[in-house]
């Protein structure tokens, strides 16, 4: 039942020609890693924005009280008084200067730029669900096409050494 489904699949499709079908088994395992790898950048990238969004915002908020802080000679009392926001805001410029980041990008322009990774990302999940429907379907039928090319082969030797008998 299964090897007539792949027969009617390959005729269906007009892959009779093991070649053929191969190289479109392995388009489609290309076209697959592709997006994979397509998603998985647009994830790292998105996460990488909501670091620099919180950063941003903290570095934001923080920001005059460092700059107080810094008017009063970086005094201790200062410091005691308003310790928790002058470390948020210290880390927050640590985290620029590692990440490299010379001007602040705005919150609105990494908000875009989040938005159109998102629709990218469902955009390429939706093609990567057909491409991996395809690509098992592909796989399950080459497998059995080669399972046929097995049987007849094995058909074929035992014919020739019946008739040699």
């Amino acid at each position: 039942k299964q090897m007539a489904q792949t027969v009617a699949y390959l005729q269906d499709h007009q892959l009779l020609d093991y070649s053929v079908l191969s190289e479109k088994a392995a388009a489609a395992s290309a076209r697959f890693n592709n997006l994979s790898a397509k998603i998985k950048t647009a994830e790292a990238r998105m996460a990488e924005i909501a670091v620099m969004r919180t950063y941003i915002i903290n570095y934001a908020k923080t920001r005059d009280t460092y700059v107080a802080y810094r008017k009063a000679g970086y005094s201790k009392k200062f410091l005691a008084e308003h310790e928790d926001n002058i470390i948020i805001h210290k880390a927050a410029k640590k985290a620029f200067d590692e990440m490299g980041v010379k001007k602040l990008p705005t919150i609105k322009i990494l908000q875009v730029e989040f938005s159109d990774l998102l629709t990218a990302k469902k955009e390429a999940y939706a093609e990567l669900k057909k491409v991996r429907d395809e690509l098992r379907d592909l796989t399950v039928h080459k497998a059995n096409y080669e399972e046929l090319r097995d049987l007849e082969e094995k058909e074929q030797r035992k014919e020739k050494e019946h008739g040699r008998e």
